[in-house]
């Protein structure tokens, strides 16, 4: 913070949850750090959030229970909230505003980046197509993530989502290289998440040595949900210096993005704005675009900054408005099905509504290998014969179904179980690709439509010989 201006007693008019309001009594500006101090000298941050002619809003990342609105004074810094950020920063853990929550020192500042961020320019922004390995087949094989891409993963109450989201922070890694790389690294940011998974977290990072290339985010669900709203801006900038200051690949796993956006709605309603649809504010979808649009790569910078936004669907509706203005912003999504989950398969990802719309720019001849794309193609063919093989024999059951549909029959079971299915071992992608391979060796040969002569000679009739 570079200057601050004192504003004495009797300027804090009331306290709404997570808003303070206060008199106008001099210039200040959106956004612009505050701090507010008791008159028991307790000390809170905020930012201002709106403010008109007469009054000024501000949202407190501390609670404000026990502030007695008399004898408060309020320090305007006349600039944004920044994080101080540095060497360092990789093995740590902070609460959602940047504070250590580890014990350790404070962070060896090297400079203060603005939390909200800057807009990369559209003309210095390079288009995403290096693969990037999570270690989970349904995505690396079916529905592959890029390096800079923003993809996210659209769950339900009561889906492992969170065990999934550490099993990609503890697994992903650079192809081609080991998985202590000092060239990638994970910024995982939980939001509004309860005592326990915030253990979990970090419990499951430092047992399976994840936490040292990690930065590691945790707003619990007793915090402020104003706090609740700046959890992920403040890992997003900890990325940005990561990745365009050390030149480091980041993968960033925000979760879960349905409690900012209830969060969102909170504090929308405090300040008295019309809602929109159910009750989120009309603005939702650019602030969320604040969000998603952080991620890419810049031209003449060697770091990149990878998005995994993890939601829960309310009552499991991929048309509610968080996963529906998601999509819109978004390059795709990953969706996890309860049914699967009750048949213990793991990850539950449905492959058929799940996709990467840059997959296509990432992977084939010198990224991953030349057989992923035909493979891929071929899977989702067949599986999605599959399905409509299942409505059938549902109809006229599985003796009245010809050779060829109780063929594909099997090979939907055999995919689920071999293919998306694979327990708590993590797959390469040629782990993957031979697993792909093997279910599709059942099928008849006129089946295999997306395949060329070379790889059913090879891949299938070579296989079936030996």
């Amino acid at each position: 913070m570079t200057y601050a201006r004192l504003v004495g007693e009797e300027i804090a008019n009331r306290a709404e949850g997570p808003l303070l309001f206060l008199s106008r009594a001099l210039d200040v500006g959106l956004n612009e750090a505050v701090e507010v101090e008791g008159a028991d000298g307790s000390v809170r941050l905020g930012r201002i959030a709106a403010l008109d002619q007469d009054s000024i809003t501000v949202e407190m990342l501390d609670d404000t229970a026990g502030l007695a609105l008399a004898g408060t004074r309020v320090r305007f810094f006349g600039e944004p909230l920044r994080f101080q950020v540095g060497p360092g920063l990789l093995g740590r853990v902070f609460d959602g505003v940047g504070k250590p929550l580890d014990g350790g020192p404070p962070l060896a500042a090297e400079r203060a980046y603005r939390v909200d961020g800057l807009p990369i320019k559209p003309t210095a922004r390079v288009a995403p197509n290096e693969f990037l390995e999570t270690g989970f087949t349904a995505i690396d094989l079916m529905n592959s993530l890029v390096r800079g891409q923003k993809l996210p993963l659209f769950s339900g109450g009561g889906l492992p989502h969170d065990r999934i989201a550490v099993d990609i922070a503890c697994n992903a890694r650079l192809p081609g290289e080991s998985d202590d790389s000092e060239s990638f690294a994970i910024v995982f940011a939980g939001i509004g998440i309860p005592h326990d998974s915030a253990e979990l977290f970090r419990e499951e990072m430092e047992k399976r040595g994840a936490l040292a290339r990690t930065a590691l985010f945790l707003n619990l669900a007793s915090d402020s949900s104003a706090q609740r709203l700046l959890t992920p801006r403040f890992a997003l900038t900890a990325a940005e210096y990561l990745a365009f200051t050390e030149g480091k690949h980041v993968l960033v796993i925000l979760t879960d993005l349905t409690n900012y956006c209830e969060a969102l709605r909170e504090v929308s309603a405090s300040r008295g704005e019309i809602p929109s649809r159910k009750g989120y504010p009309g603005y939702m979808y650019s602030d969320l675009a604040t969000l998603y649009e952080r991620a890419g790569r810049i031209r003449g910078r060697a770091g990149s900054v990878t998005q995994i936004p993890i939601l829960t669907m309310p009552n499991d509706d991929i048309t509610h408005p968080i996963p529906d203005l998601t999509g819109y912003i978004t390059e795709g999504q990953i969706v996890l099905d309860r049914d699967l989950h009750r048949r213990d398969i793991y990850p539950p990802i449905r492959v058929l509504p799940s996709l990467s719309r840059l997959m296509k720019d990432g992977i084939g001849q010198d990224r991953t290998h030349p057989d992923h794309p035909a493979l891929a193609a071929q899977l989702y063919a067949s599986y999605s014969q599959a399905q409509q093989s299942r409505v059938l024999a549902g109809v006229v059951g599985e003796e009245g179904l010809t050779e060829n549909d109780r063929k594909l029959l099997a090979f939907g079971d055999a995919f689920e179980r071999q293919v998306i299915h694979q327990g708590v071992e993590a797959r390469t992608l040629e782990e993957s690709m031979t697993a792909g391979w093997s279910v599709l060796r059942d099928l008849p040969r006129a089946e295999l439509h997306r395949l060329d002569d070379r790889q059913i000679r090879e891949r299938i009739d070579g296989e079936r010989a030996t």
